[in-house]
């Protein structure tokens, strides 16, 4: 359930409804709005009649929210969700283009890549400090050791960083060192790590699983939510197929679903979906023209040297080219839907 509250209610008002919730069993999520404050009601443990609280003063209107997802749902928020990382906001109608090497690897290369990447278009330096790797013996991250890089490349460039977390036991660590926290596919369904996550005081940056249907995709949006974080940004980086031309299938149609149902904000990462360096270029601009919210692109100045996914990683020039079309295709879709 949805609890509107009236422009004019007062946070006396709001106080006592979200005390009305709680006194039914239920938690209360208080979700502010353009020029109102709406309630929502968690952890129900059935339908609640819309009366109990449509008298209250100070409410407006009390409407039953359909979606399994409640916090995630439009049907709560219809206004996108927009995020504000340093200098850079996810969602406000410019595409935030994310850029770097997959991982990590030392900090005159990661220091060489984020200045290529910053002065041709990147708004967001991506890099991973730990890896999850398919095989035990592949190169998994410097750790802390990349952390500290990131955090220099921040500082050097005025740029913010975004790497993965992996498990509970570095959480606090990637948290103290990134601005946006990045929890991969394989852990969409991490459910101690995504109520972590909620607890975060740093954006979210959730990588669809690479089987998961939307609908429990944004369900994963839902735990990290209900746990208090209400900045969540979605990445669709392609499904498990059987097709063999590349890695993963990219779920463009997954965008407007998405945008249909959720108010968080959605990017798409063509460079783990392909996992081929001429693909990633054709389906970033694919993506731009689908209306994302972003792209994360990962670029690498030697990417036959890369210890992670270097067939992938454009080159520094192609990754300038890209940046170009990115901007052109923006400008094209702002003309023609008048704003």
């Amino acid at each position: 359930m949805l609890i509107v509250m009236r422009q004019d209610a007062s946070q006396k008002q709001v106080d006592e409804v979200v005390s009305a919730v709680e006194s039914k069993g239920c938690k209360a999520r208080s979700i502010p709005g353009g020029d109102r404050v709406s309630i929502a009601v968690l952890f129900n443990k059935g339908a609640l009649d819309e009366v109990w609280f449509q008298d209250l003063p100070g409410v407006k209107q009390a409407i039953a929210v359909t979606r399994p997802y409640k916090l995630v749902s439009r049907e709560t928020k219809p206004d996108g969700t927009r995020i504000q990382v340093g200098n850079v906001t996810i969602g406000d109608g410019r595409m935030v283009i994310m850029a770097g090497p997959c991982a990590v690897e030392s900090e005159s290369r990661a220091m060489a890549i984020a200045e290529s990447v910053k002065q041709t278009g990147a708004d967001m330096f991506r890099g991973g400090a730990f890896k999850p790797r398919t095989s035990p013996y592949s190169f998994q991250g410097l750790g802390e050791e990349g952390l500290k890089i990131l955090a220099k490349v921040r500082e050097t460039f005025e740029m913010p960083v975004i790497t993965e977390v992996m498990d509970l036991a570095y959480f606090d660590m990637v948290e103290d060192y990134a601005d946006i926290i990045q929890i991969g596919t394989r852990n969409m369904q991490n459910f101690s790590l995504l109520r972590r996550a909620g607890q975060a005081k740093k954006p979210i940056f959730l990588k669809r699983g690479m089987s998961a249907t939307v609908d429990e995709w944004l369900m994963a949006a839902e735990y990290i939510m209900a746990e208090g974080n209400p900045e969540v940004i979605l990445c669709e980086r392609g499904v498990r197929t059987f097709v063999r031309h590349s890695r993963n299938t990219l779920d463009l149609s997954a965008v407007p679903v998405v945008q249909k149902e959720s108010h968080l904000p959605i990017m798409v990462d063509p460079s783990h979906a392909t996992g081929f360096r001429d693909q990633v270029m054709p389906l970033a601009r694919a993506a731009a023209a689908a209306n994302a919210n972003g792209l994360m692109i990962e670029v690498h100045n030697e990417p036959e040297k890369a210890t992670s996914d270097g067939a992938q990683s454009l080159y520094p020039k192609q990754f300038e080219t890209l940046c170009r079309q990115i901007r052109a295709i923006e400008k094209i879709l702002k003309e023609t839907d008048g704003s």
